[in-house]
């Protein structure tokens, strides 16, 4: 539902210019696009009101009876690509061993629906800390706010949806970015050997920690961001991680065409980071405040309604002043603002709005499904649970059952189908 943030509505309407598309075509089909957007957007706030009270039946029958069946390592077992390729044989060894549950929330919506952010998400993650199992997480550290009372590790990472509006320091165009950003959460791990991020967690919590304490509850400014002996930090560990991770796809090469290729989390060559899963939780995107955000949303609303009333605005007028008509737009040209506040190199996580929506439209949403396609087919677990396929096909199967009572006499009653997973 976002936009890509980086070329203009009006703008990406005229693109390309074969066949050519008129000024007034171009405007409707932008005023189309934001309309449907918006509408999507309704659709969403008005769906978290229905779909909250079956998620807490599901949390509940997950809790009730499916919580040693290893429920949630299952789903992420299972998981879509878009989520497994962010986890690490590491990272698998501790979701599979210590994660017990997930609930994902978009908590700015109202009980009625009607009102809030649909797009805000709250991930919390709570992992089991029992000895025979943890070997990650430490739970008697000092200030652990993770650490809860019955042994669980709580962690949760919020997401707020942020819309920012500038000018192009290269030719001075409108500029509309708009996506999710969040703060960095610690995670304390018993020692650092054991810290699957190799320290790129505390690093950019340390940056964010930093700058709160210079901005003294001000927003800090790039140069003063800059500054800081925690941002170079945070930058050189990113660097570091990343060429190792290079250096040992680049080892592996060779290796890797002589095996089989089909383990589910072997995604090291997809992702030229090759960083874990958990520093994720250091994800921050863009420095945007929700006042600043909230001021953009009514600006780009003065604009839009500008536009729909047939007033030439922003690059419709700067372009006829400057005899621009006839030119083609590039859409590099609106890449080279991007690391404004300075945290792109800072950024621990580059793909962590993506990995968010991931979780949250899929992951999350179908994790019963997930669930079930575990008992499919072989797993990691090595257990022997079963799980009875029966009921899922219904009337179907008691069709198939009359029409083979004849062949089956002999050999008595027909067995369920079950899948055991060894």
């Amino acid at each position: 539902m976002s936009s890509d943030g980086r070329v203009p509505l009006l703008v990406r309407a005229e693109l390309p210019r074969k066949p050519p598309v008129t000024k007034e075509t171009a405007r409707e089909i932008a005023l189309l696009e934001r309309e449907i957007v918006d509408a999507e957007v309704k659709a969403l706030r008005a769906s978290v009101s229905l779909l909250r009270p079956l998620y807490a039946r599901r949390t509940a029958l997950i809790t009730a009876k499916l919580t040693e069946t290893d429920f949630w390592p299952r789903v992420f077992s299972h998981a879509p690509e878009e989520v497994d390729k962010f986890i690490l044989p590491s990272d698998a060894d501790i979701i599979g061993s210590c994660l017990r549950n997930l609930t994902v929330e978009r908590f700015s919506v109202n009980e009625k629906g009607d009102e809030g952010e649909p797009r805000n998400l709250r991930f919390t993650f709570e992992f089991k800390t029992d000895p025979e199992v943890n070997e990650w997480f430490d739970t008697g550290a000092d200030g652990n706010a993770n650490a809860s009372a019955d042994g669980i590790v709580k962690i949760v990472k919020e997401f707020y949806w942020r819309k920012s509006i500038g000018r192009s320091e290269r030719n001075g165009r409108r500029r509309v970015w708009e996506g999710l950003v969040s703060e960095p959460v610690r995670i304390q791990w018993r020692s650092k050997e054991v810290d699957p991020t190799k320290g790129l967690l505390d690093a950019a919590c340390n940056l964010a920690e930093a700058e709160r304490k210079v901005g003294e509850g001000k927003k800090v400014t790039v140069e003063q961001r800059l500054e800081l002996s925690e941002y170079e930090t945070v930058v050189t560990e990113v660097a570091k991680v990343e060429a190792e991770a290079h250096l040992h796809a680049d080892s592996s090469d060779d290796e890797n065409h002589d095996h089989d290729h089909d383990h589910d989390h072997d995604h090291d060559d997809e992702r030229p980071s090759g960083i874990s899963f958990f520093a994720w939780f250091g994800y921050r995107g863009r420095d945007i405040s929700a006042e600043e955000s909230e001021a953009a949303v009514k600006e780009d609303e003065v604009y839009w309604a500008k536009v729909a009333g047939g007033e030439e605005v922003g690059e419709e007028k700067e372009k006829e002043e400057a005899g621009k008509e006839g030119e083609e737009e590039d859409e590099d040209d609106y890449d080279d603002d991007d690391d404004e506040d300075g945290l792109m190199n800072a950024e621990i996580f580059p793909d962590g709005d993506e990995l968010a929506v991931a979780l949250s439209e899929d992951l999350w949403e179908n994790a019963l499904k997930y669930y079930v396609q575990s008992f499919e087919e072989k797993d990691d677990f090595g257990s022997d649970n079963e799980f009875d396929m029966d009921w899922m096909n219904g009337d179907d199967d008691e069709e198939d059952e009359k029409k083979s009572d004849d062949e089956n006499e002999n050999e008595g009653n027909r067995p369920h189908k079950k899948v055991k997973t060894s």
